[in-house]
């Protein structure tokens, strides 16, 4: 094999890929490679830790068709320090060089036949408009939990909603939901569990398009009974899907509630912000004492101090005093969209809601923190 490409649109398509190699220990060195196959001008670079793959394909300057696997780390680390310009990639026998201008580097690689085989899906059965997933992923994905010990709760769930897409994640704590109107549904049986490190995968990558056709880029999906794939640009990204029963979510969500907490987006994060820096443990909330006129935030460190700032807004219901966790709380704030956030409470224990002004595709619930 052997080929030449541009040295920065190379990095990208091996730092992309290699995304997808797994870090934790494995007993197959080969997984922690990358595969690279070039056909005539078209070069595919694929990453895999089984659970999650990631193929990226660009074109270059073919000059041997052929394949191979390096070390996906350090083949990374090296072209990336290369100089700019053309970088030359070729193989014999069980090495390959990668050079470009005065520099020379020689790599063992691994067996080709030892690495994995990737099935890869060959249509979308479905188009998703990019910037409205890429929004919806923003928002949904931080309330996955990073906890394997509850795998079902790391994964976000795709439902069917009156014809359209309803995204769900919560670590228990927690819960985004975010409604995609006007999309289509994806095929097949049931609704589906999509781990949501492969969808973080999905929002990291550059935007499809950077011209005023942004807004018609679509993502391509194909789901079968265990796997989803999903297409964006030059970019496939195929995962597992989580089996089990999700939490019914359902249940959690208020028919109404009494207090509504009408800010603006920005001022409300600042002060939040502000506050915050005393905080130095999971252990320690942030109180927010809704009154008439607005919000007084308090959090009160031993080991530290304390601090309270008052943020203006407009607050009907009764007054009242309820805690949460800082970080949850400024995680929800982040993901509204638009200048405005409400927040919406029964009372000091019961689960609140974080969401945008006269918006009402997506929701924040978050359960408060008990305080004497």
């Amino acid at each position: 094999m052997k080929f030449r490409s541009e040295r920065d649109a190379l990095v990208e398509m091996l730092a992309t890929a290699g995304r997808a190699v797994g870090s934790r220990t494995t007993s197959s060195p080969v997984l922690s490679g990358l595969l690279l196959s070039c056909v005539g001008n078209t070069l595919s670079v694929t990453g895999t830790d089984l659970d999650l793959t990631i193929v990226v394909t660009e074109e270059v300057i073919g000059i041997d068709d052929g394949s191979c696997v390096v070390p996906a780390r350090l083949s990374t680390d090296i072209v990336r320090r290369l100089e700019p310009g053309a970088v030359t990639f070729s193989t014999s026998d069980d090495n390959i060089t990668i050079s470009a201008a005065r520099s020379n580097f020689k790599l063992r690689t691994y067996p080709v036949v030892e690495f994995p085989t990737v099935g890869r899906t060959n249509e979308p059965t479905t188009q998703l408009p990019e910037m409205l997933l890429a929004e919806a992923v923003r928002q949904v994905v931080r309330a996955a939990s990073h906890d394997d010990a509850r795998p079902l709760l790391t994964g976000v769930l795709l439902s069917r909603v009156d014809g359209s897409i309803r995204m769900v994640a919560t670590d228990s704590y927690r819960m985004a939901m975010r409604d995609l109107p006007g999309t289509d549904v994806i095929s097949g049986e049931g609704d589906l569990l999509v781990p949501a490190r492969a969808l973080a995968e999905l929002q990291r990558l550059p935007s499809g398009t950077i011209s005023d056709k942004a807004e018609t880029s679509r993502v391509g999906v194909a789901a079968s009974s265990n796997e989803i794939t999903f297409w964006q640009g030059n970019v496939q990204i195929s995962t597992r899907l989580l089996e089990g029963r999700y939490p019914d979510y359902n249940q959690l969500i208020p028919d109404h509630y009494p207090n509504r907490l009408h800010l603006g987006k920005e001022t409300f994060l600042a002060a939040l912000r502000r506050v915050q820096l005393l905080v130095r443990d999971n252990t320690t909330p942030v109180r927010l004492s809704m009154r008439q006129g607005g919000v007084d935030l308090t959090v009160v460190s031993q080991e530290v101090g304390d601090a309270s700032e008052s943020v203006d807004g407009d607050f009907t219901g009764e007054d009242l005093v309820i805690a949460f966790n800082p970080s949850y709380l400024i995680d929800g704030v982040e993901a509204v969209q638009g200048d405005e956030v409400i927040v919406e409470t029964a009372d000091g224990s019961r689960a609140a809601t974080v969401r945008g002004f006269e918006d009402d595709q997506f929701r924040y619930l978050l359960m408060p923190v008990r305080v004497s």
